[in-house]
């Protein structure tokens, strides 16, 4: 279950250009004209990248909220206190201050210190499809607009949290990853700084969280620290993160380390042998010294 009318809105800027004219109706029909909203493009990155044939952890996370107790709330309109409403589904709530590691609890709002994230979660796995590695990759230019200025929103909201000295470490994740794809996107190098800041707090906090590491270790390397970026890969790999194994293959092709690259993949298919295939064509490329960036060898596969 995704919240489709989320991922319309965030290209809602792009797609206002491209539909500018107003529309008319045909003289001899009294039919409105109707626009139909376009659907998003596949993603090109797994959604899940610690196992390729699990569930997204959004999706995972939204069916934990459905299957809790809904304790029901009455509030008032926001923009007509007039009015009320009856919350009566539960979000994805997390605390903003003094927690040191992931703590998502389900109700119908966020109370004192803390965020409804299920709006903010459903936004960065979209994104994450696209742009979780350096260069992002989107065929519809217009998509890509959209996804930039949502982007932007979001990092202002997260940045704002993580602003504090005590935030959560919910809360620096998400700025973390949020600064990653912001950088990939070619948004500003303030994003490069900020996700390397974000990235220092989240290993003080836990130095072995497995997402952590593996976004440390993959932004590293894409951002020209591949020998920094080894401990971090390493600390992915050994925890189970599937797509870490790439991401070190990919640092050691960098590093023109083609026997430590082709072994980094051998183990892959050792370990995912459903994966055999995309090994072999990885392996393949860089013995005979063709495409050797891993991402450009899986982009060469999925073209026409």
């Amino acid at each position: 279950m995704t919240l489709k009318p989320l991922a319309c809105t965030l290209i809602a800027v792009a797609l206002l250009s491209a539909c500018s004219s107003t529309p008319t109706k045909d003289k001899k029909s009294n039919a409105p004209i109707v626009f139909t909203e376009p659907e998003l493009t596949a993603p090109f990155y797994a959604l899940n990248p610690f196992n390729y044939d699990a569930p997204p952890p959004f999706e995972i996370a939204l069916q934990k909220a459905a299957a809790q107790p809904v304790t029901k709330m009455e509030v008032t309109l926001p923009g007509d206190p007039s009015k009320k409403v009856t919350l009566d589904v539960n979000k994805l709530i997390i605390p903003t201050v003094n927690s040191k590691q992931r703590n998502v609890k389900y109700a119908v709002m966020a109370g004192e210190n803390e965020f409804d994230v299920t709006e903010i979660d459903d936004f960065l796995q979209l994104v994450e499809g696209k742009a979780r590695h350096y260069p992002p990759r989107f065929t519809e230019r217009q998509e890509r607009k959209g996804f930039e200025a949502k982007l932007k929103q979001v990092t202002q909201q997260l940045d704002t949290l993580a602003a504090r000295d005590n935030a959560s470490f919910d809360v620096l994740i998400r700025a973390f990853k949020a600064s990653v794809m912001a950088r990939n996107l070619d948004l500003g190098s303030v994003y490069t700084t900020k996700s390397l800041t974000y990235a220092q707090r989240i290993l003080k906090i836990n130095k072995e969280d497995a997402e952590a590491n593996f976004w440390f270790g993959f932004g590293l390397s894409e951002g020209g620290g591949q020998r920094e970026a080894i401990p971090y890969l390493d600390k992915a790999m050994k925890a189970g993160v599937q797509e870490a194994y790439l991401s070190a293959a990919n640092n050691y092709i960098a590093m023109e380390q083609k026997k430590n690259a082709i072994q980094v993949l051998k183990n892959y298919k050792v370990k995912y042998p459903q994966e055999a295939e995309v090994a072999d064509r990885l392996i393949a490329e860089i013995e005979k010294q063709g495409r050797w960036n891993v991402w450009q060898v899986l982009n060469s596969a999925k073209a026409p």
